[in-house]
Order: structure tokens, then sequence, then C-alpha cells
């Protein structure tokens, strides 16, 4: 993997800036019928890229998250959040508003995401100035499989930074996601679309650039592949410290833990544990609530792994 300039600087997170309401159900899949009675809807800012960045600057790495936002209701609470947290944010205007979607959460914590694709579109861009300056003062680019960030991957290639990127539901094949592995030195992706992880993952090394690919499997673990080792090797998951209550930012929290270890210099086997744990912790957070792990959480939990 290539040694950055400024590894004294923090991450850069492009994208994945947006609102989610939160609908309580009884029950996934929600029957059929003319109306549900719900216990409550709530509308709170974060997304992947939101989630990705609080879960790193509580982990005590410096973060810049830069995404296109509406002049809206929505776009206000996300600029709350980020302001609330500490975390600087780069909001550039959008004209067909804040990206926002719909989860629906079931009593065991397992969700159905709506995503509303009329928030965002082509004309999306990061301005190549503006990039290729906050990249040029990082250590790091993580970037969220949004529009914005699909036209970003070629000025990143030429830019001498490292990359991850998070595929989220990848099914192996779609050319879309594929962009993106392509384009990232660590590639995340959930197993839950992926007939065979093994597979997929080499595929991704495949590619060319990546050195690490990872498929979290939620309470089943994972598998991590390596380029220097070859091997596909199962990671074990870590069991939650409270009950599980949503399952909604895992992912964006295994990642943040994955990349503080591997920026802090560990190897990937214990950057994946420092994953689950982080991912663990998030399973017992309520949709409605922000709480990602700190770092003296993590570190506390992980001198029993």
């Amino acid at each position: 993997m290539r040694v950055p300039h400024h590894p004294e600087l923090g991450v850069l997170v492009l994208g994945g800036a947006g609102v989610d309401t939160i609908v309580q159900v009884p029950q996934l899949p929600l029957p059929y019928a003319d109306s549900h009675l719900v216990p409550a809807i709530t509308t709170r800012a974060g997304q992947t890229g939101d989630f990705l960045a609080l879960g790193l600057h509580a982990l005590g790495l410096p973060v810049h998250h830069v995404d296109v936002l509406g002049d809206d209701p929505e776009g206000a609470l996300v600029r709350a959040l980020h302001e609330k947290s500490g975390i600087v944010f780069t909001a550039l205007p959008s004209s067909t508003g804040t990206k926002r979607a719909v989860n629906l959460v079931d009593p065991a914590g397992r969700r159905l995401s709506l995503y509303d694709i009329s928030r965002g579109g082509e004309h999306d861009r990061f301005p190549e100035p503006l990039l290729a300056e906050l990249a040029a003062g990082c250590r790091h680019v993580h970037v969220c499989i949004t529009h914005p960030g699909a036209y970003a991957l070629a000025q990143l290639a030429d830019l001498d930074v490292t990359v991850s990127t998070d595929l989220h539901n990848w099914d192996g094949a779609n050319p879309y996601h594929e962009q993106f592995a392509a384009a990232a030195d660590v590639v995340f992706v959930s197993a839950t679309a992926l007939a065979d992880p093994e597979a997929a993952l080499r595929r991704v090394l495949a590619l060319g650039r990546a050195r690490i690919a990872v498929a979290t499997d939620g309470d089943r673990g994972g598998h991590l592949l390596t380029r220097d080792d070859g091997t596909v090797r199962r990671f074990a998951a870590v069991t939650p410290p409270r009950p599980v209550v949503d399952s909604n930012g895992a992912g964006d929290a295994f990642a943040a833990g994955f990349l503080y270890g591997l920026l802090t210099g560990l190897p990937p086997e214990r950057c994946a544990t420092y994953g689950a744990i982080a991912g663990a912790h998030a399973c017992t957070v309520a949709a409605t609530e922000v709480d990602p792990l700190d770092r003296s959480a993590l570190l506390a939990r992980a001198t029993t792994f």
C-alpha cells in the first residue's frame, strides 16, 4: 500500500451525508394492510458517510467530511449533526435536495431501507480543485458509493493517497459498485447478497488496486483477504455488550474500527477485531440515536480478544 505524504493528518470522507426516517414496525416483512399503527416515527441525520465520519472522529482520527447537501430542513439536520459532533463538514449545493431514506426497523433490530433516488443526480460533483486540495492534506480518503464519489474516482487515482470504499450489499457483479472496488486500496462489502463471499473478495483483488478486501457477515463474523497473504480467512463476530436493538450503521462502524486499526499500524487480522467490536456496539444503539464507540472503550474491549 502506498505511503501518503501527510501521515499526521486525518481522513477525508466523500459523500454519504443524509437523513433517515426511522419507522418502528412490529415485524419484517411487514404484512400488507391498508394501514399499520407503529410505536414511533423519527427523522434524524445520519447515513453511511455521516456514520463513518462520526465513528472515525470518536476513535480520535481527524475527519473532514464533504458532500452535496440541499438547502432544506434535512440539510439543516445534517449540518447540525456535524457541528454538534465537532466534525469539519464542507457542504456543496445540491438542487435536488438532501439525500434521504426510510428505515423500517423490527423489534429484533433488523431493518429494511428505502432510498429516495431522486435526491442527487449525475450533475452533482466534488469540484476538482477542492478535492485536490483536501486530498493533498489528508492521510486517507474514504469514498461512499454515491454519484459524486463515482465522478471523483479518476481524480483520486492520480493522487498519492490511500483510498477505501464500502460496496454495501454488492451482488458480486454489478458494475456500478465494481468501479469503486477497482479504485480502492481497502474494500468493504456486506456478504448479504454474495452467493460466494470468497470468490467476490478474490474478484476485488483481481481488479488490480486493492490490497485488502473484507466481507462482513453479521453475527457470523466475516471474511478477510489480503494481497500479501492470498488466503481468505474467517474472523469471528463479537458478542454485543447489550441487547441488539438495530443493525443500521453496523457496517459503517465496522469500517471505522477497521480503518482506525489500519491507520495506527495494526495488521489486518487485528483491524478486523477492532471492526467487529465497533460493529457490535453499533447494534446496541437505537436507530433514532447516534452514539459511536470511542477510542478508550474500543481499546478496553480489545484487551479481551
